[in-house]
């Protein structure tokens, strides 16, 4: 008898409910009883509730549960607790316990006793909702009490409530989705279109002599080129992927030193055709389209070779950057050699300042349609535009960067378009009779 106590002693220690002073069992021995294969007798019992008052009186005693040693072990004991009434407001199971359960995106804090600890929240990218799983709650599916927080892959991030992790959110200069690509896509488009209307002007009046005065297979080109560079801008915009990166970095290198290589040879034969017409020059030889173009070619032919030697060793290639911004996967080009990388744009900075200081010092000529004093402003700016742009792409990231990157290109092209052919422009158009050999005759 007294070992079949003890055994429903256990199995009620061992049940979900626990019992305070105010509740009390009541062991009631059926006439049905069994012996076991040790000798032993075992019985059923009902458990009731009770009421103590302080004057050890007791009421509303009720049925709560029984307890049956032969049933299968989860039906031995059985407990109604909506029958069991504790002493609190909302008729809750007191907890054995001095601090709240620690929710989901929370975890137990360091504590020297087993029932008291505070609740710490999972760090940055972690969460809480695997671990820790209480008897109480395990039936409903909820997770409390975590030891520790668990990290989300480099691929996802925790919500807000740090108990589930979700994607990250890719981040690039959309076509779609993104204002500032519509704005460079925009601005891009209006320059192409003026770009191709000049270019047909000036195919149109080819045969008169502002642009013959101005090398206009020079023309032809630099107008050409930076139609190209304003087409450059799509390679900046959309995912990048590796040719993508490739192109990007390669193309607006070589198209742009082939423009400024345009203007400093425009500038140099300037200087030739103005020494030229001295008696007895030998510099006469050295004017003509053929001079021109080979300039043209070799100047250029320096930056295409930085860019083959950039492309066989270190190439550029596609970036997943998870760890620059929280909950964030952003999507770049990584230049592979950063030495080639700025070289590419050394090598066009020493195009633009020779151009800039040749057409300084060459502005003063006098020539009918002297264009390098157009061309000294231009430079100017355009040396400036990269200047600027240089600390302002190193302190960026992401869809920021390229942005600086698009924005100097923009720039830059369109100080070259507005400044050296605006002028011509303006006296085709609107001053056809400046656009005559008696003019350059006066001069």
């Amino acid at each position: 008898m007294a070992a079949a106590s003890n055994r429903a002693c256990a199995l009620l220690a061992s049940g979900e409910t626990k019992l305070h002073h105010y509740f009390s069992s009541s062991l009631n021995m059926y006439e049905d009883n069994y012996f076991v294969e040790t000798g032993e007798v075992i019985y059923p019992y009902n458990i009731y509730y009770h009421i103590m008052h302080s004057n050890d009186t007791t009421e509303n005693i009720s049925l709560v549960g029984t307890l049956t040693p032969w049933n299968n072990e989860d039906q031995q004991l059985v407990i109604n607790t909506q029958s069991i009434k504790w002493k609190n407001e909302k008729n809750e199971v007191p907890k054995s316990r001095c601090s709240e359960n620690c929710v989901p995106g929370y975890r137990k804090g360091i504590s020297t006793h087993m029932c008291c600890y505070n609740c710490v929240p999972c760090p940055e990218g972690e969460i809480s909702n695997i671990t820790g799983r209480s008897r109480q709650t395990a039936r409903h599916g909820q997770t409390i009490d975590s030891e520790k927080c668990i990290k989300c892959p480099d691929t996802e991030w925790p919500n807000t409530k740090k108990n589930q992790c979700f994607p990250k959110l890719e981040e690039f200069l959309s076509y779609s989705n993104d204002v500032l690509s519509v704005i460079f896509l925009s601005i891009s488009l209006l320059f192409i279109v003026i770009t191709v209307v000049t270019l047909v002007i000036f195919i149109y009046y080819q045969g008169t002599p502002i642009v013959k005065a101005n090398n206009k297979n020079l023309s032809f080109i630099l107008l050409v080129s930076i139609l190209l560079s304003f087409l450059c801008v799509f390679l900046f915009l959309g995912r990048p992927v590796d040719i993508t990166c490739i192109l990007r970095q390669t193309s607006f290198g070589i198209i742009f030193s082939i423009a400024v290589s345009s203007i400093l040879t425009k500038t140099i034969m300037v200087f030739i055709a103005f020494s030229a017409t001295k008696p007895g020059s030998s510099w006469k030889r050295c004017i003509g389209v053929k001079q021109s173009n080979l300039l043209v070619a070799m100047f250029s032919s320096i930056q295409v070779l930085i860019n083959i030697i950039w492309l066989a060793i270190s190439p550029p290639f596609q970036e997943l950057d998870s760890h620059s911004y929280p909950g964030k996967i952003i999507i770049q080009c990584n230049e592979g050699s950063v030495i080639a990388f700025y070289s590419v744009l050394g090598y066009m900075g020493i195009l633009a300042a020779v151009s800039f200081i040749i057409a300084y010092f060459a502005r003063t000529l006098p020539d009918s349609f002297n264009e390098t004093k157009y061309i000294t402003f231009s430079m100017l700016v355009f040396c400036s535009v990269w200047i600027a742009m240089i600390p302002a792409y190193l302190s960026t990231k992401g869809k920021d960067m390229v942005a600086v990157e698009i924005f100097a290109i923009l720039i830059s092209s369109t100080v070259l378009l507005g400044c050296i052919f605006s002028p011509k422009l303006y006296i085709m158009l609107c001053k056809p009779e400046m656009n005559a050999k008696i003019c350059l005759f006066n001069k």
